[in-house]
């Protein structure tokens, strides 16, 4: 028995050797799992996952941690989804080599979440041009009933001077 579980330890060894980042490969399967069901899951369920995420976190901040904290920050809904913090996790291990899973992951949803600040940013800015061309159009509107009075005004007195010369 003793040598079938020394061989045993020994393949298992063998293959991490051979599969250095199945470890985190799992690791993040999970975190895609858990984003995924928090992101479906009731708002209670949302909250709680995401105070375990930090609780994580704080007390271990490895990678794994810090990647699954940042998916459950760039992947609930509003309000409990924060973009900022989850870029200033993902930041750091995004831009570093060589690219593990993790840092794949990292990379990808960093790069999620930047196209959705973009996104973001280019709507306000449109909403802003949109009301802006809506005040000039109030503002041309104004000056067009303006420019209409004073031609009423103009036509009137020049048919009281017709009625007064005749």
């Amino acid at each position: 028995m003793r040598p079938a579980t020394v061989l045993c330890a020994a393949l298992l060894s063998g293959c991490a050797l051979l599969q250095p980042d199945a470890g985190e490969a799992l690791q993040v399967r999970d975190i895609v799992a858990a984003a995924a069901s928090g992101a479906r899951a009731a708002p209670e369920e949302q909250r709680r996952q995401l105070t375990h995420a930090q609780q994580m976190f704080a007390a271990v901040p490895d990678d794994g941690n810090r990647v699954r904290l940042a998916a459950l920050l760039a992947n609930l809904p509003a309000p409990m989804r924060d973009d900022a913090r989850a870029v200033a996790l993902l930041e750091p291990l995004a831009a570093r080599r060589p690219e593990t899973p993790l840092v794949q992951l990292a990379a990808l949803l960093s790069a999620g979440v930047a196209e959705r600040q973009k996104l973001a940013r280019d709507l306000r800015a449109a909403e802003k041009r949109e009301e802006a061309a809506e005040e000039r159009a109030t503002t041309l509107r104004q000056q067009v009933e303006a420019l209409k009075s004073i031609e009423r005004g103009i036509l009137e007195r020049e048919e009281r001077r017709r009625t007064i010369k005749r």
